[in-house]
């Protein structure tokens, strides 16, 4: 299947996806109201193929990539979810990285993130994507059940389990002590989170439209952040405000970048939300960000 362009979709189509993976519409509600925009031989099915996720258009880097190393490793979060699996990438050469911990959306550890993580080790970093599925038997291997299993997970302990990676991370003998953090989506969210719980840990922040922190907590904040937004996505541009001029009342360095025109989810390349040009600027800004800040100086 090709895949389709956000500009071949009406905008109200990308937002009713957008409800339904946050969970703000049920399947039978997103099915009922995608059939108004099923006309002129367009059906209700072709329009649910055409924007869920196809996870062969994210492998940009293989498994057996010869530059890298890959594994699936443990950890323990005994405040959280108990043993976490999670992908460990590397670099194949090498024997220290700067390290960062990869968040996933609110789905667990689909392929897409994993090769996120693959992507990193490419570029010279320890990469390391936990799966918050885990205690429920890991990523089911489809988005939607993904999504439900995720919602029965109870979020403190999910932020433990983040924790609880960054530290493991952070301490392993094959990282530099430096130590990053990017997530999407949900993951976003979770960037801020364990930035604001490890403040001597963490090095380097990047959230990609992630819901922002309690301004209390802005205070708490040691890491630089480099903050990547979506034009298009209302939901999280209208807490962008208070929170970058908190941010900047308590002297935190920080960048904002909104990329105009394009949907939340614009850097996941499974989607028609997908904007290619938008994803490799941020995405470019992202590998840049962690150089500068995690790379030996």
């Amino acid at each position: 299947m090709t895949r389709k362009q956000a500009s071949e979709f009406q905008q109200e189509v990308l937002d009713l996806y957008d409800d339904y993976a946050h969970g703000r519409l049920s399947r039978r509600d997103y099915v009922r109201k995608l059939g108004v925009f099923a006309v002129g031989g367009l059906t209700v099915e072709s329009l649910l193929s055409s924007l869920s996720p196809n996870y062969a258009w994210a492998e940009e880097v293989k498994p057996d990539d010869p530059r890298i190393k890959t594994e699936m490793v443990s950890y323990e979060s005994k405040d959280g979810g108990g043993t976490i699996k999670g992908l460990l990438a590397k670099p194949s050469q090498g024997t220290k990285f700067p390290a960062v911990l990869v968040i996933h959306e609110n789905r667990g550890l689909n392929p897409y993130i994993e090769d996120v993580a693959r992507r990193l080790a490419v570029s010279g970093f320890l990469a390391f994507a936990p799966d918050a599925l885990t205690p429920l038997g890991g990523y089911p291997g489809n988005d939607d059940d993904g999504r439900a299993m995720q919602a029965k997970r109870d979020q403190g302990e999910m932020i433990n389990d983040f924790v609880a990676a960054a530290k493991w991370l952070d301490a392993r003998p094959d990282s530099t002590g430096k130590l990053g953090v990017v997530g999407f989506c949900f993951g976003g969210g979770m960037v801020y989170q364990v930035a604001i719980r490890l403040p001597d840990v963490v090095d380097a922040g990047v959230p990609f439209y992630g819901r922002q922190p309690n301004l209390a907590d802005v205070r708490k904040l040691k890491a630089p952040l480099l903050i990547q937004n979506a034009g298009l996505d209302k939901r999280i541009l209208d807490g962008a405000p208070p929170f970058e001029k908190a941010l900047k009342e308590n002297n935190k360095t920080f960048e904002s970048f909104v990329y105009p025109e394009v949907n939340h989810g614009f850097h996941n390349d499974t989607t028609p939300r997908f904007d290619e040009a938008a994803a490799q600027l941020a995405w470019s800004r992202t590998l840049e960000f962690f150089h500068k800040e995690l790379d030996p100086k």
